[in-house]
């Protein structure tokens, strides 16, 4: 047996399997980047490398389903880029991410696509996949929104209803996006918050002199996430599309979409380790960069009991999949906003933190079980984004992407021992219950903690194609096509007469202006002001949303 040959094959021993469904004494057998035998005394080939689990966890790699690695926004880059934000990710047990394609208003799909395809494919150390954003509407996003979904392994298009003038739809739009991607069998995403009211809120929080980070909470408050979050989910269900709710922050948007679920309508939502982990109180720091360290959209929410309360629903099935929004910059970054809250670049770390986070502040709790971990992290998501049973479980045939978990080990979050590129941790000082061991990445172990090993190069991990009209979110979609459309009522034409309008000039019946020729006294008689000078009317703006400042 060749020493090359070996390398291509793996024996996990002692290890206790846990995946979504149930946990079970069990070793693993991998084989040329696949799993090929889970159980007891496996008869496995000489040569083959052990990974020696005794005490410890195995468990499917972890799948982020929202990153921005090295995205450009608001003039600058995020520092963590493909090849360290998914090494940083490997080192805390997530083996793969969903990245999102988010480009100005009137760029080409599919010019992006290629565009973020070039950046991350000869630097990801772990797989990967992409969610493409829509901000603009027309014919061509269209089409390119079906090349993507039937030829480039796009599943799932993302949404704003924020960030005014940059990817913001308006309500019109959004129902053909929905329209579109119901029709392409793809899962439609939103960010939900009100643009409109945004906007106004900044200029407020500005003219009363509010600079800090502190304004960037206080113009995005909760309300304004949750009726998004409503009115996202009713046009998406007009229309019979599936809905996925990204970074979820509120308890005020969670019931919306708890409430929408025990109604029957098909919609997920993703809580991020950042509203697991942490609150809003932080942006009252009196340290400038500490305030501004936790600055992301929508933000953090200043009631401490929120975490609690997310971690509650996702732990009990109300909410389905974790993500980190991971999106990084650094000091010097940020204080692009040092005298206005809304410059400051919108963003957080996580990927590397993501499953401790998860595991301390739900399994270590007792919020959940080590079942349930695995499914919020994992599984849910291969299933959701249509890459189960290759990704999510530890079975026969699954892509071999495995962590060994050491629940009983600890360690301390901080800025100082991370590999993430950027100079702030959001969890800094966090003790955590649960520790990623080692990580194997397509049947290879890429890394190893105890001497804080890496063996991955960049380019390693691989896109991870994914089909439509996926059956865990399909299922019910085309059930209801079924009774979707309403049939018209068949009666007997009407034959009475019909009421005539004479056009004619002279007996033409007098319509009353009812805003500048006629006003109502307290008693309620009509007062003719024809003959007096016109009263300005006032103007309403609707529908609510917000202007952003944001600028590539």
């Amino acid at each position: 047996m060749s020493v090359g040959a070996s390398h291509n094959r793996l024996h996990i021993k002692g290890g206790r399997v846990v995946n979504a469904d149930c946990s079970v004494d069990a070793d693993v057998y991998i084989e040329n980047g696949l799993i090929v035998k889970v159980g007891k005394n496996l008869d496995v080939p000489g040569g083959t490398r052990v990974v020696d689990a005794s005490g410890k966890l195995v468990m499917p790699g972890g799948i982020d389903t929202h990153t921005h690695m090295q995205l450009p926004f608001m003039g600058t880059f995020a520092v963590d880029d493909f090849y360290v934000g998914t090494k940083a990710a490997i080192a805390g047990g997530t083996t793969m991410i969903i990245d999102f394609v988010l480009d100005q208003k009137g760029v080409s799909l599919i010019e992006a696509y290629d565009k973020w395809r070039g950046w991350a494919d000869p630097k990801v150390c772990c797989d990967y996949s992409f969610h493409i954003a829509v901000t603009w509407w027309s014919p061509q996003v269209k089409s390119e929104m079906a090349e993507l979904a039937k030829n480039r392994g796009i599943n799932s298009f993302k949404m704003f209803m924020a960030y005014k003038d940059v990817f913001m739809l308006d309500d019109s739009e959004l129902y053909e996006v929905y329209k579109n991607c119901r029709e392409l069998g793809a899962l439609a995403m939103m960010h939900a918050e009100n643009g409109h009211v945004i906007q106004h809120e900044q200029e407020r929080m500005l003219n009363l002199g509010i600079t800090g980070p502190e304004g960037h909470a206080l113009c995005r408050p909760e309300d304004v996430e949750a009726e998004a979050t409503g009115r996202a989910i009713m046009i998406a269900n007009r229309l019979n599309c599936p809905m996925y709710i990204v970074h979820v922050m509120s308890k005020s948007s969670a019931d919306v979409i708890v409430q929408a679920r025990k109604q029957g309508n098909v919609v997920f939502g993703e809580p991020i380790a950042a509203s697991l982990g942490t609150d809003g109180t932080n942006y009252w720091h009196k340290c400038w960069r500490h305030a501004a360290g936790h600055v992301m959209g929508p933000p953090l929410r200043p009631d401490p009991t929120t975490p609690g309360y997310l971690m509650d629903l996702l732990a009990n099935g109300d909410l389905e999949c974790t993500g980190t929004d991971n999106c990084t910059f650094n000091a010097s970054q940020k204080a692009l906003g040092k005298d206005n809250f809304a410059k400051i670049p919108n963003g957080v770390n996580g990927v590397e933190d993501r499953m401790s986070v998860i595991w301390e502040k739900g399994v270590a709790s007792g919020k959940m079980d080590e079942n349930r971990f695995v499914a919020v992290t994992s599984t849910n998501a291969a299933k959701v984004f249509n890459i189960y049973p290759q990704k999510g479980v530890i079975a026969p045939g699954s892509d071999a992407d495995i962590i060994i978990w050491d629940a009983e080990a600890t360690r301390t979050i901080s800025a100082k021992t991370h590999h993430q590129a950027v100079d702030f941790n959001i969890f800094e000082g966090l003790v955590c219950h649960g520790v990623n061991s080692c990580t194997i990445s397509r049947g290879k172990v890429v890394y190893e903690a105890e001497d804080n090993k890496f063996t991955v190069s960049g380019g390693d991990g691989k896109f991870v194609p994914r089909k439509p009209f996926c059956k865990y979110v399909y299922n019910r979609i085309n059930k209801r096509k079924e009774n979707y459309d309403p049939s018209k009522v068949e009666r007997e034409p009407f034959q009475g007469p019909v009421h005539q309008i004479n056009k004619a000039t002279g007996d033409s019946p007098t319509i009353r202006n009812m805003h500048h020729t006629t006003s109502i006294n307290t008693s309620g008689q009509y007062i003719n002001n024809t003959n007096q000078s016109p009263v300005p009317s006032t103007k309403v703006l609707a529908p609510p949303g917000g202007r952003s400042q944001i600028s590539f």
